[in-house]
């Protein structure tokens, strides 16, 4: 018989909710839950699957809000696991070891937590005697500046041996730097099979050795989109590898970018995104879909999709909520005017003062000093811990105060054309 595991990482149980978006109370039910319900689900596979083995490449937890609540749920499942008779391999990542709960937890024998030593477990013997040895190494500090390589043992001799490491790798945008190492280290290192952890992105980094960093189960936010899963592993006697893909996410973020362009009516508007919208919850598995609706193109419909952006935005959530377990999490409009049959295909007047705006005044010298300046102020108002998250260098405060002006200067001009049909001058 072969020896076959489930591979997961960064299921950051019970963390808390990270988009301000979500203000439906429902949907922010479903998302504080779905954590929990992803490890459920892992759970569950591993059982359907009958594995030998559970591998958690760190991060269950989120910190140190961590609860004991959080911690007994975690115990619970996987003292089915137990049940079963399948092995559970811990290592614990940077957000676990702010965790004082995770060390006063009295988990089930088969759950196997590696410390910061790297030794050997020998977890499986093969029909032909060849030994399965797991080997790991757990964040003992909440940061690893410092390469977790070094402290491995070697491989097992005559055997195979599966590594388990917390590691962003060579570095990501998005990640901070944690037990640092390249993917060439870990394949001179002689192991047959790295289960990474901490990179929420699934990426396979080689196949010879086997180098995978399974993403997460679950996303959180619109920043973590896409269907998530976990890594079903087979090694057969003679270290042959066969690596699955399985969804596990049941609830699945997604941004969906709708073109408005031709459309002329509210009404075809809501008709054209709920269209779009069922198609794209037709082709996922998950039990929900979180979408963030993104409007583009050229429609005369565009000053007032911006003018009652609160009515839009409702109207879609009610299209979306009708395809059953459908959730709007943002609608984003991003339309320009388009063209008024009215004026032979020309702009109308409203649409030539916002090419005016946009063209000539928007990127004027004493405009953008003036704009900067007030940014600059504003900055300086702000908790010096918030000032990153906006503006990282001067380039980065440059973008933000066009994008801010030009998000200003439609608003106005939404308002304005309104009023202009109003009073007949549209």
């Amino acid at each position: 018989m072969p020896f076959r595991f489930v591979h997961t990482a960064d299921l950051h149980l019970d963390s808390p909710l990270r988009s301000l978006a979500l203000r439906n109370a429902e949907l922010a039910e479903l998302v504080r839950n779905a954590t929990r319900n992803a490890l459920v689900r892992i759970v569950d596979l591993c059982l359907t699957e009958g594995v030998d083995a559970l591998l958690i490449a760190g991060d269950l937890y989120d910190g140190s809000q961590t609860s004991m609540n959080t911690a007994l749920f975690l115990a619970g499942e996987l003292r089915r696991l137990d049940e079963a008779g399948i092995r559970t391999f811990i290592i614990r990542g940077n957000h676990d070891a702010q965790s004082q709960v995770t060390r006063e937890l009295t988990l089930p024998q088969s759950v196997h937590v590696f410390s910061g030593r790297g030794k050997p477990v020998l977890a499986k013997t093969l029909e032909n005697g060849r030994a399965v040895h797991i080997h790991g190494i757990s964040f003992a500090e909440p940061h690893a500046p410092e390469s977790l390589l070094p402290h491995f043992h070697p491989p097992v001799a005559d055997a195979i041996n599966v590594g388990m490491l917390h590691t962003s790798l060579s570095g990501s945008s998005i990640h901070d730097p944690y037990a640092p190492c390249s993917v060439a280290d870990l394949e001179r290192h002689g192991f047959d099979y790295w289960a990474l952890g901490h990179i929420h992105q699934r990426q396979v980094h080689s196949q010879k050795p086997c180098i995978v960093m399974p993403g997460m189960p679950q996303g959180r936010d619109i920043n973590e989109a896409g269907v998530k899963g976990v890594t079903l592993v087979t090694i057969d006697h003679d270290g042959h590898l066969t690596l699955a893909e399985r969804a596990i996410g049941a609830a699945v973020f997604e941004r969906l970018e709708v073109d408005t362009t031709g459309i002329v009516d509210w009404r075809g508007l809501l008709e054209a995104v709920g269209n779009r919208v069922a198609r794209l919850r037709q082709g996922l598995s998950a039990d929900n879909l979180i979408v963030r609706v993104g409007l583009t193109g050229a429609t005369p419909l565009a000053w007032r999709l911006r003018r009652d952006a609160d009515l839009l935005g409702a109207e879609i959530a009610n299209v979306a909520a009708a395809l059953g377990d459908c959730w709007v999490e943002k609608v984003e409009n991003h339309c320009r005017e388009g063209k008024h049959e009215k004026f032979g295909g020309t702009a109308d007047p409203m649409g030539e003062l916002s090419v005016l705006v946009e063209k000539d005044v928007l990127p004027a010298f004493g405009f953008c000093a003036e704009m900067k300046s007030v940014a600059e102020e504003l900055l300086q108002q702000l908790p010096a811990e918030l000032r990153p998250y906006l503006a990282t260098d001067e380039g980065a405060l440059e973008r933000l105060v066009r994008d801010a002006a030009l998000a200003g200067s439609v608003d106005v001009l939404s308002h304005l054309h309104w009023r202009g049909a109003g009073e007949g001058i549209d």
